[in-house]
């Protein structure tokens, strides 16, 4: 299963901002644990590039994608530490081709037409849809995907457990990414229980929704 399919599987991604690599094996084991064996690093803490290696190295049955990689260089880094997708809040042209170069699958962020017709002559049809909630949510989800039928969106940004059944109830999303869970105040203060009490409640929404299709 290539990473794209994982997100696919699951559906929901933990968008994580870790201040402390130390903290990386509890919070992988809590979403293990939760039931979601897979998070976004994202580089907006010093923490990011450790904090991936530490956890592809002990938990190889995570996924681990990068997220918030603004430039060629963090695309390397995170490449390097193991990460097996970069993710990015935009479309920077450099740093996609860059990771195209190197073999790296890459879901760069969009909220316009003309980004995802740029997407689109890179050859990407998985796309982040950043900030989701600010940019017109699903409705706007819904009107890009009229003329850009082969598209799939993974809205992130103001997604919690009172809207996430609202996005994934769409065909064209393939995967929400959501941060409620694990919230850097309790990685922070270790509460990794919670974490996985969480994490536990947002995979039974997306297994609702499942059970409600068929």
């Amino acid at each position: 299963m290539n990473v794209i399919d994982t997100l696919k599987h699951f559906s929901l991604v933990p968008v994580v901002a870790i201040n402390n690599s130390s903290d990386a094996e509890g919070l992988a084991e809590a979403l293990i644990s939760g039931g979601l064996p897979l998070a976004e690093i994202t580089f907006r803490t010093e923490a990011a590039e450790n904090s991936i290696r530490t956890i592809t190295a002990h938990f190889p049955e995570m996924s681990v994608a990068a997220g918030t990689v603004l430039s060629s260089d963090q695309a390397d880094r995170a490449i390097d530490a193991g990460a097996s997708l970069i993710v990015s809040p935009g479309l920077n042209p450099t740093v996609v081709e860059h990771c195209l170069n190197r073999g790296y699958p890459v879901v760069p962020g969009i909220v316009t037409p003309s980004e995802i017709e740029l997407a689109l002559s890179f050859g990407l049809k998985y796309l982040k849809f950043f900030p989701a909630e600010a940019s017109g949510g699903i409705r706007m989800i819904k009107a890009l995907s009229a003329p850009y039928s082969d598209v799939r969106f993974m809205p992130t940004g103001g997604i919690g457990p009172e809207n996430l059944a609202d996005y994934l109830s769409n065909e064209k999303v393939f995967a929400c990414g959501g941060s409620w869970m694990v919230k850097g105040t309790l990685i922070n203060e270790r509460k990794f229980n919670e974490i996985e009490l969480l994490t536990k409640d947002a995979v039974r929404i997306v297994n609702n929704l499942r059970r409600q299709e068929f």
